[in-house]
This record gives C-alpha cells, structure tokens and sequence, in this order.
C-alpha cells in the first residue's frame, strides 16, 4: 500500500474547467455530490471515469458526513482533457479521527467489519490521492482530494 500524495495536483489545470458544489451535511449530501459529478464528467467527455469518480466521492462524502459536525460540505472539481481532480472539504469536528488515520484505517479492517476500508477504495482507484488542512485562512478546515485520469507516460 503507497502513502497518500502530501499535495494536491494542479486544482485548476490548465486549459480546464472549475466546479464548486456547497452541500448542507445532510445524509442527501453524497447522492447529490455523485449526481453532480456524474453530470460534469459525461459533460467533459470523461464518461469512462463516472463510476470510478462515484465510488471515490461518495466515500468522501460520506466520511464528512458521518464523521464531523460541520453544516457545509464543499466539492471542488477541476476537470481538463485529461483527469479530474475532486476535492472535499468540511469545516471541523472529528474528522482527525475519520481521516487522519489515512495511512492505519485501511490496513485494520478485518473481514467482518463494516467500516474500514473506503480510503483503500479511493487509494486502489485514485492516480493521487491526499489530505490538507485549510491553512492560516481556514483553520480546522479538513480537505482530501483524488485525482482520476490516465496516468502521464515517462519517456
């Protein structure tokens, strides 16, 4: 298992487009961020991507959902010809305890237990991956982010 990326890729690539989403942290709150997504994906022409994209952003959804007390939940996506990177973001709570055990919270669910292993999901999925924090401006704030697309080819 590879450690989550420490930073983010480019959020608006260039040559792409930016989409912001505000969600009140209701249990609505993943099926509208996939319905979103899905929608700017097959708009973009990345069709190929909608499910993987779906997976991913429900599982971040619903850990903000779930595991902190904030009222908004925000999703940023930036899309360009290539991939698409979503970003999440909560404004506080527990969620340490939901996301700051990136690197334990997928190794220690055993086959019976319920919970566990979606950042694995996102990990196995994601060409990046990762966790920030909202800085000076945003204190408390959590973000973690994916990015989808094909991976670059090294020459």
């Amino acid at each position: 298992m590879s450690a989550a990326t420490p930073t983010p890729v480019q959020p608006n690539p260039l040559g792409g487009e930016s989409y912001r989403l505000i969600l009140p942290n209701t249990a609505a709150a993943p099926r509208i961020a996939r319905d979103f997504l899905t929608s700017l994906l097959h708009l973009s022409r990345h069709p190929g991507l909608v499910d993987d994209a779906r997976l991913c952003v429900t599982e971040l959804v619903t850990n903000a959902h779930c595991h902190t007390r904030t009222p908004l939940i925000g999703v940023h996506v930036a899309v360009n010809r290539k991939r698409v990177t979503v970003a999440v973001s909560d404004d506080g709570g527990p969620v340490r305890e939901a996301f700051g055990m990136l690197g334990t919270a997928t190794a220690t669910a055993g086959p019976e237990e319920e919970h566990g292993r979606g950042l694995a999901l996102v990990e196995s999925l994601a060409l990046a991956w990762g966790t920030g924090s909202g800085g000076e401006r945003h204190p408390g704030r959590t973000v973690v982010w994916f990015t989808l697309g094909r991976p670059e080819v090294t020459a």
